[in-house]
């Protein structure tokens, strides 16, 4: 997970991974780490595994010198997330260059819409798509303005598929989209760069909870790779836009899903 090389793209750069401790988060905060990044791992709730990871990517490093930390924070929180930011820039006394923000959750019942309760819809979307905001608000007041800004928000491919049992989720996810454009209009002039990874059904707890084998089976049937995504299969994008290389792809949704949906 360590490597000193001066030609790492994200060499010495700080990236806030929020949902960092499991899931494509997890993996997302590794990939960002092995290509150079200095990595604040946010978590909600579950401090074990974040301090695990923590503690990993930190193996090979100086006590004194952490090239990754946890932190906690509720994304839906403003003063949460700003405290969030805070601690980051604390912790590795340098502004922050690249925010992705993979918190999420999904109602594992899968009602249609009219069993949908509205505790469960405001539940969603304050996770979704409030955090969503509210981190894509501190990032356009924060991030650096010497380039290399980056922020990446992660959605989903279900919002082109549309499948019943998901509204609330894909409409969450959907103005987190919309929300992710406009932002990189209203970024001209900063360096900052504003883009959305949407993954189809990647193999992760959120997407397994509540679903029976033959649910399963249907999803990886759906894919003309034949298997259902791993969390490696997202973090490669994101490497991508968070580098110099990706500075041109800009209010993008790329979904990545193996062809589930086109």
């Amino acid at each position: 997970m360590a490597e000193s090389s001066s030609s790492l793209p994200l060499k010495d750069r700080v990236a806030i991974v929020t949902g960092g401790s499991r899931g494509i988060g997890r993996a997302i905060a590794i990939h960002l780490h092995f290509l150079g990044a200095r990595v604040a791992v946010n978590y909600a709730s579950n401090s074990s595994q974040a301090d695990l990871l923590a503690s990993e990517l930190n193996a090979s490093n100086s006590p004194d010198h952490p090239r990754a930390v946890a932190i906690k924070a509720d994304v839906s929180d403003p003063d949460k997330v700003k405290l969030l930011f805070d601690k980051a820039e604390q912790e590795f006394g340098s502004k922050i260059h690249i925010l992705v923000n993979c918190a999420g959750m999904m109602d594992p019942k899968y009602p249609t819409l009219a069993n949908t309760t509205v505790e469960d819809w405001d539940m969603t979307f304050n996770i979704n798509t409030k955090g969503s905001f509210l981190c894509c608000r501190e990032a356009a007041n924060r991030l650096t303005r010497e380039g290399g800004g980056r922020i990446i928000m992660i959605s989903t491919s279900l919002v082109g598929s549309l499948l019943p049992g998901y509204a609330a989720y894909v409409a969450s996810k959907a103005a987190v989209e919309a929300m992710t454009k406009i932002l990189a209009k209203e970024l001209k002039g900063t360096k900052i760069t504003s883009n959305c990874v949407a993954p189809g059904p990647v193999a992760t707890d959120l997407f397994f909870a509540g679903k029976t084998e033959e649910t399963i089976k249907r999803f990886v049937d759906s894919c003309p790779l034949g298997r259902l995504g791993e969390p490696k299969d997202i973090t490669g994008i994101v490497g991508f836009l968070a580098s110099d290389a990706g500075e041109w792809t800009n209010g993008q949704v790329i979904r990545v899903n193996g062809g589930v949906v086109v």
